[in-house]
Order: C-alpha cells, then sequence, then structure tokens
C-alpha cells in the first residue's frame, strides 16, 4: 500500500480551499440562498475552475478555458473580499442578489463548452515516404579469356669491335719555307760575308736572326738560301 506523503502545497491547497468555500457559502446565504442551495455554489465555482484548469492543460488553443478560469477565479475572490467586512452581509445590495441568482445557469453553461468543445487534434508527422530502390544492374555477359601470342622480337644489332691494332700515324705535311724578299737576302747575304770573314766560320740561323730581328722561320729559310 503506498504511503501517502503530506506536503506542503497540499495542506495549503485544502485550506486555501475550506476558506473560500465557507466565504462563497456565506455570501449565498446572505444573497438569500439559504439551505442546500447556500452549500451548492461553492462547489459550483470550484468545479468550473477545475473544468478551466483541465482545459488548458489539454488543448493548444486555450483562450476560452483562460476566460472561464477567470470568471470562476472572480467568483471565489469576490466571495473572499466582501466576506471580510467590505460588505453588509444583513444588507446585501440588489445587484449581487440577481449575480448570485445568476451564477448557476453561467457556471452550466461554461462547463458545457469546456468539456464538450473539441479538442485540437496533436500534429503528426508525416509517414516518410519510402526511398525508391536503386535501379538493378544489367547483367554483364562474362567476357572470354583472350590470349595474344606476340612473336619474339630479333635481337638489335651491335657494332662491330673495334680492332686492336693501333692505327696508323697520318703524316704531318711539311711546313712551307717563308718566302723572302730580295732586299732582306742581299742584306744577310752582306752580314753573312762579314761574319764569315771575321770568324772564319759561316754564320748560322741563331745568329743571323739576331742580327736581322726576324722570326725563326724566316731565318731559317735565309740561312737554307745562304747555303
Amino acid at each position: 500500500m503506498p504511503r501517502i506523503r503530506i506536503d506542503a502545497v497540499l495542506v495549503q491547497a485544502v485550506i486555501a480551499g475550506a476558506l473560500s468555500f465557507a466565504h462563497l457559502h456565506d455570501l449565498a446565504e446572505a444573497a438569500g440562498q439559504d439551505g442546500w442551495k447556500a452549500w451548492a455554489y461553492p462547489i459550483s465555482v470550484d468545479l468550473l475552475l477545475v473544468a478551466a484548469w483541465r482545459r488548458m492543460r489539454t488543448t493548444a488553443d486555450n483562450r476560452a478555458a483562460w476566460a472561464w478560469f477567470i470568471i470562476a477565479l472572480a467568483a471565489s475572490l469576490g466571495a473572499n473580499v466582501a466576506t471580510a467586512g467590505l460588505l453588509d452581509l444583513g444588507d446585501v445590495p440588489a445587484w449581487l442578489r440577481i449575480l448570485v441568482a445568476g451564477w448557476p445557469a453561467l457556471a452550466f453553461l461554461g462547463g458545457t463548452l469546456l468539456a464538450h468543445a473539441p479538442t485540437t487534434a496533436p500534429l503528426t508527422a508525416p509517414d516518410p515516404v519510402p526511398a525508391a530502390a536503386p535501379p538493378a544492374a544489367p547483367a554483364t555477359e562474362p567476357v572470354p579469356d583472350v590470349t595474344v601470342e606476340r612473336a619474339p622480337e630479333p635481337a638489335p644489332e651491335l657494332p662491330p669491335a673495334p680492332s686492336a691494332e693501333p692505327a696508323a700515324p697520318v703524316p704531318v705535311p711539311a711546313p712551307a719555307p717563308a718566302a723572302v724578299p730580295p732586299a732582306l737576302l742581299d742584306h744577310a747575304r752582306k752580314l753573312a760575308d762579314a761574319h764569315q770573314t771575321a770568324t772564319g766560320a759561316r754564320i748560322d740561323s741563331a745568329t743571323l736572326r739576331a742580327r736581322l730581328g726576324v722570326p725563326a722561320p724566316l731565318a731559317d729559310a735565309i740561312t737554307a738560301q745562304l747555303a
């Protein structure tokens, strides 16, 4: 058996409900509703409060529920304030007697509208559209194995190996003798005669080149012509 836990909010709700119930009973009795009728008024107000509160919790468009909840709350608070000494319960005004007398019809109308009004259907997500299956690939015929035979390629021809015998030396042509001008040849002859008279020997190419101041090939050519 579950244990009942005493909650502070629950205790506060019981106290508030009992006081509001008593104030509504006193106000209805002061407005001329005696006997069991005075006890029915608090029940009517509380039932309208409960119906409006449940409607606000179960529907998205709760403007009507808020309106009836405020009407029932105003009736309960009005009774609490009126019985707090601000209203002479021995001489209740006529307009308040009219409100108290018309309250049962008003509470019945509100309760009926709240209990039998169509509720907004909860929004449900549309069913997902199944994805189309991908087209099946056409069956491919097996490719027969083909063997390709290649003819052997001929081996590349190698250049002939060089012979081991050394190549014969190419004869180098002898340089042509340099041309000697006649005047230079006469001057060289005079120098050669003077040299032979002085030394008793023929003049050589190096001495002649030094005397004449000419290059060695030209001196050799002059010496060869003087011989």
